[in-house]
């Protein structure tokens, strides 16, 4: 079993050479990219990942000798996030002329330097002792908040920076130990997502989300205002902009906080969850920020992992799946039934339907467990 572990680095004046560094592995990064633009300009192929290593080696001898100071195996890291992005690019492509799928992936495109945020290391570079992390290219330590201990052998470390200059370490380790399951209780409930109602459960449960962005509306575009008044790029501008970052990320926290705490809940209440599965980019289209700030796919990923994680079943039924308008017990389709209609009538058995409960009912019916 392979689980990753994070731990906040404490703020020190060191952190600066970590985004330093975070900055030339961008360079490298930017440089690879171009190269594989116009390798395909001029001869109409990709430039493989075996080759791009050797480039790199080639490059630290002659036109960028700055290049051997930076970690080697976090330097062929980016050229491993490249060739990846491709891949996928490529096997999109493929799939779509067999008809297995619809959905486009771009080309990969070259990231600009503040949304270009982690290093990765693998086996060499880094050091751990206690709660002390050394990066050997920096020869340097960084105290990090270690509130729990990691289990299993680490194959990665991970740097990451956050929009506020956080810094956040991210430990990557396989043969962990397994987390004690949860007591089974025989219950099965399928869940109906909602904007009015979050959760609409199939035995009539009802959660309501607290809506943390709706709440601190009025901090957000306080924020934004006093960023809007600021000269751009100015020394007053880049600290009104860490403050209206700092105020999403409190959103965030507190929105994930209460996802995690809920996905428990119902991991200790159900052995068998099923989930429908939602187009959330249509959905965005028609209701915007409600939509956003409910966040149905950042749920969905926090409970399916909270059952693997507690010997639960999760599953999802399908997108075209009819849950609003088909009846979950005698199967009868209200081809008539509009979004105004909170309560229906069934014609054929006679069934007085929540519609929101009748609509969980068929996404346990419908549920397929996932893997």
């Amino acid at each position: 079993m392979r689980k990753s572990f994070k731990y906040k680095l404490y703020n020190q004046k060191n952190n600066i050479q970590i985004g330093n560094l975070i900055d030339d592995m961008h360079q490298v990064h930017v440089h690879f990219m171009k190269l594989q633009r116009r390798y395909y300009r001029l001869f109409k192929k990709y430039i493989p990942k075996k080759r791009m290593n050797k480039h790199l080696t080639k490059l630290k001898r002659t036109t960028k000798p700055h290049w051997q100071s930076l970690p080697s195996q976090a330097c062929q890291n980016v050229l491993v996030r490249i060739d990846f992005g491709y891949q996928k690019f490529f096997d999109n492509i493929e799939e779509r002329k067999a008809g297995i799928t619809k959905k486009k992936i771009g080309r990969p495109h070259i990231k600009p330097s503040h949304k270009y945020n982690s290093i990765t290391f693998t086996q060499a570079g880094w050091g751990i002792d206690g709660n002390r992390l050394h990066i050997r290219g920096l020869d340097k330590h960084f105290t990090f908040w270690k509130h729990r201990n990691w289990s299993g052998k680490i194959k990665t470390v991970t740097i990451k920076r956050d929009t506020i200059g956080d810094y956040y370490l991210a430990l990557s380790c396989e043969d962990t130990e397994p987390s004690d399951h949860l007591p089974k209780t025989g219950n099965r409930a399928g869940i109906d997502f909602g904007l009015k109602v979050f959760l609409t459960l199939s035995d009539g449960t009802k959660i309501v989300s607290p809506e943390f962005y709706k709440k601190s509306l009025n901090a957000i575009r306080s924020a934004s205002k006093t960023l809007s008044r600021k000269q751009y790029l100015s020394g007053g501008w880049f600290r009104a902009k860490q403050h209206l970052n700092r105020v999403h990320k409190k959103v965030a926290n507190r929105r994930r906080d209460w996802f995690w705490k809920t996905a428990l809940k119902l991991c200790k209440r159900y052995d068998y969850i099923a989930i429908e599965t939602l187009n959330l980019q249509g959905m965005k289209k028609l209701w915007g920020r409600k939509v956003s700030d409910v966040a149905f796919g950042e749920f969905s990923q926090i409970l399916e992992w909270q059952c693997k994680k507690f010997g639960k079943t999760f599953a999802k039924a399908d997108r075209w799946q009819p849950t609003t308008k088909t009846c979950y017990k005698c199967g009868y389709k209200n081809k008539d039934l509009t979004l105004a209609d909170r309560f229906w009538a069934c014609e054929s058995c006679h069934t007085h339907h929540d519609r929101d409960i009748n609509a969980a009912n068929i996404v346990l019916q419908a549920g397929v467990p996932v893997s």
